[in-house]
């Protein structure tokens, strides 16, 4: 049987090499047949002229460019009619080569999932993976090729608007989250009818953005670039992603877009990608503004030599580059790499064997009406709902209850609940497709149960008319719940703030509503962390909902009446106030650090605030009880070919059953340079019943224990390590040492 199975998986790898080895040779014959004008065609990415994230190229000509083959990709063309007919146009050029139509799925396409990191609130990787998977199904179906996500830029900053996009503060979770995601979208190959081609963005280190400003400059040292920032690139990288896109911030004085330290060093040279890079939108033509390009012509020249493969959206190469190479300035051997890798993709997804295999409007209504994946996009939404509070058992809620009131601008919307970067498609009816949350509470209670509903005030602005009104409601009811946050375009792209309160009079609001003495309970829908002191410290009930999509109503609804017990757990943390941002669990220690959250004597401390967060990253509570227990380590000494098993005792000592999110946090106590406090290695989901127990086992090994050290070598250095293992980074249960010889 070993035989069989050694011999199968070497024909298997031989069909494979011998395939790719197809592929490049059909490349390169295609290529000697090009035009430089061709060429570069290849090379340049138009936007429909809808749904545009930036300023659209003014063209009249798009459709004649296409059919004399000076484009190569389009994006923002929605639906198999519509790809069709650009493919069509894309048929008449002399080379016949086909269109690649990319489309910003984050997260979800007819049927959205909760924002991105909201997603990694659900440490669950088999949901994500599911719901980029669904996303991957919808798309495909509707002529899209091409998906540019993930997003997996780690960010210690909640000003920065795009947070919601991707995986949190920390670089262990984002990796494996970029991994699934990856790995969902693309499934078991690309060509596949249900497979998009993933991209990595943004390349490299854009979530660091100085004072959390959206485009601004990232400075940093090349040490916290390979430790923080670089791997969850790395790990998608190792899942396959096809693509990956730049980024638009400049990464110590040089723009990511024309940076050949990042595309050509380390990107193309020492991780020996394969696939393609595409500019952000119009990031090459952006160059001119950072001061690092002359004009369009010198910032084409930089993006072209630094590895820039595909320009989105700013015709630098379409106007630029055939006369740079006559002018002996870009090397034609530059624009065949990135035209064959762009060429590889396109033979890859099948698109030369048939242009159409992606716009067949019967599987399209099929896949986009698929009953399963509303049921998935339910099951990842009740994961990804964080319990921040419950104090006396406030929640879940009986069934039994006679009169519920529903207060709060959030209560009735319906496109609301799918967040920024949706894909909102022309012939869906949100209002029908979505589910409320007043919907969700409706389907939820029996019908002995008195729902009322006051709306109570808007999002943003100063308007109280709505108080009085909200308060008469709340007194009739035997509890109360406030749905309050932002509105969904409050989180995004361009969507930084400077103040992360609730906007406008919300909280205002939920004051008058405790002052009414009722059980109150806030669900707070937003895209990143928010700051809600008062609410945070007086509210007995508080539930995080991000943005969940198109089943928030019903994904709510069973979490507040325990028919889902929740069991999300934050991938960010929360400060109290701005004035701790950036703010992040896993930071160095220093030659004064505070001996508790309390002290100023001159130790690193503010005079007017807790050094510790609201919330800690890692955090999040359940309707049951878990202990933990026993704590055994299989040996207190490891070599650096050996391993160390961590095993432990974890019980449901509760009522009903749940699903804990165990985690373990390793601390180098002393190394060449300063480590963190505590750093996440490893994680497990567990799900026991109550009465439940069972043994949870870890493995450390040298690639746990490593790190950049100042000469940004991979290593693990002998010492004194700590092992801790927790239900947050702040709530260590079991604690052990163990040294590396």
């Amino acid at each position: 049987m070993k035989k069989i199975t050694t011999f199968t998986l070497l024909m298997v790898s031989f069909f494979a090499i011998a395939q790719q080895e197809t592929i490049d040779q059909k490349v390169n014959t295609l290529l000697k047949k090009m035009t430089i004008e061709e060429k570069i065609g290849q090379l340049n990415q138009y936007t429909g002229d809808n749904s545009a994230t930036g300023p659209i190229t003014i063209n009249p000509n798009k459709q004649a460019e296409i059919k004399a083959g000076l484009v190569g990709s389009m994006l923002n063309i929605i639906g198999t009619k519509y790809t069709r007919q650009y493919q069509e146009l894309a048929m008449q050029s002399r080379l016949k080569i086909p269109l690649l139509f990319g489309q910003d799925v984050i997260h979800g396409y007819k049927t959205t999932f909760p924002i991105p990191l909201a997603e990694a609130a659900s440490w669950d990787l088999a949901a994500i993976e599911l719901a980029a998977r669904v996303a991957a199904t919808e798309a495909s179906a509707s002529g899209i090729h091409w998906t540019f996500a993930p997003m997996v830029d780690i960010s210690r900053d909640p000003r920065w608007g795009r947070v919601m996009e991707g995986a949190g503060e920390d670089t262990y979770l984002g990796s494996k989250i970029a991994y699934a995601r990856v790995k969902g979208f693309q499934g078991n190959k690309l060509g596949d009818l249900n497979s998009v081609m993933a991209c990595v963005k943004h390349f490299a280190a854009y979530g660091a953005a100085v004072a959390g400003r959206d485009y601004n400059s990232v400075d940093m040292s090349e040490r916290m670039l390979w430790e923080t920032y670089l791997p969850p690139f790395k790990a998608a990288l190792d899942a396959g992603a096809a693509t990956f896109m730049n980024s638009f911030n400049d990464l110590n004085g040089i723009p990511a877009t024309g940076n050949a330290h990042l595309q050509r060093d380390i990107l193309k040279g020492k991780w020996n990608f394969q696939g393609f890079v595409v500019s952000h939108w119009g990031s090459i033509g952006e160059m001119v503004a950072h001061g690092y390009s002359k004009d369009l012509k010198a910032a084409a020249l930089s993006a072209i030599t630094a590895g820039s493969d595909m320009d989105m959206e700013s015709n630098a190469y379409r106007y630029h580059l055939a006369e740079l190479v006559k002018e002996g300035k870009v090397p034609v051997d530059l624009i065949d790499d990135a035209v064959k890798r762009i060429l590889r993709k396109k033979y890859e997804l099948g698109l030369f064997d048939d242009p159409y295999k992606y716009s067949d409007e019967k599987r399209a209504e099929q896949a986009l009406n698929n009953p399963e994946n509303r049921k998935a996009a339910l099951e990842v939404a009740q994961k990804s709902i964080v319990l921040l509070k419950n104090e006396n058992q406030t929640l879940p809620l009986s069934k039994n209850l006679k009169t519920i009131a529903f207060i709060g601008p959030m209560v009735k919307e319906y496109k609301a609940n799918m967040g920024f970067w949706s894909v909102e498609l022309p012939d869906v009816d949100y209002d029908k497709w979505v589910i409320s949350q007043w919907d969700g509470l409706q389907n939820k209670v029996g019908k002995n149960t008195k729902l009322l509903y006051a709306k109570g005030c808007e999002v943003d602005g100063d308007n109280k008319d709505g108080f009085a009104e909200a308060v008469a409601t709340a007194k009739q009811a035997d509890v109360v719940i406030l749905s309050i946050g932002e509105r969904r375009d409050m989180s995004g792209e361009a969507k930084s703030r400077s103040n992360l309160g609730l906007p406008g009079v919300q909280e205002d609001l939920v004051k008058a509503i405790q002052a009414t003495g009722k059980p109150v309970v806030v669900l707070v829908n937003a895209g990143r962390p928010l700051i809600f002191n008062w609410t945070a410290d007086n509210v007995p009930a508080i539930v995080y909902t991000w943005w969940l999509g198109t089943e928030a109503g019903n994904a709510i609804a069973n979490v507040l009446f325990g028919d889902y017990n929740p069991s999300g757990k934050l991938p960010m943390t929360f400060p109290r106030e701005v004035g701790q941002v950036p703010i992040y669990y896993n930071h160095f220690s220093t030659g004064r650090p505070a001996p508790n959250e309390n002290s100023t004597g001159y130790v690193s401390s503010y005079i007017d605030l807790k050094n510790s967060p609201k919330f800690s990253f890692g955090y999040g509570l359940s309707y049951t009880k878990f202990d933990y227990s026993g704590l055994k380590l299989s040996s207190v000494k490891m070599k650096d070919n050996e391993t160390i098993k961590v095993s432990f005792q974890l019980s449901n000592v509760g009522k009903v059953a749940g699903e804990e999110v165990v985690q373990l946090y390793l601390k180098d106590k002393f190394g060449s340079v300063v480590r963190p406090i505590l750093e996440l290695r490893d994680f497990q989901k567990v799900k026991l019943n109550a009465g439940e127990s069972k043994t949870i086992e870890f493995t450390i090994d040298k690639q746990k224990l490593s790190f950049y050290n100042d000469k940004l070598e991979f290593i693990a250095e002998a010492g004194d390590f700590e092992v801790m293992i927790g239900t947050s980074s702040a709530d260590i249960k079991l604690k052990s040492d163990f040294e590396l010889l």
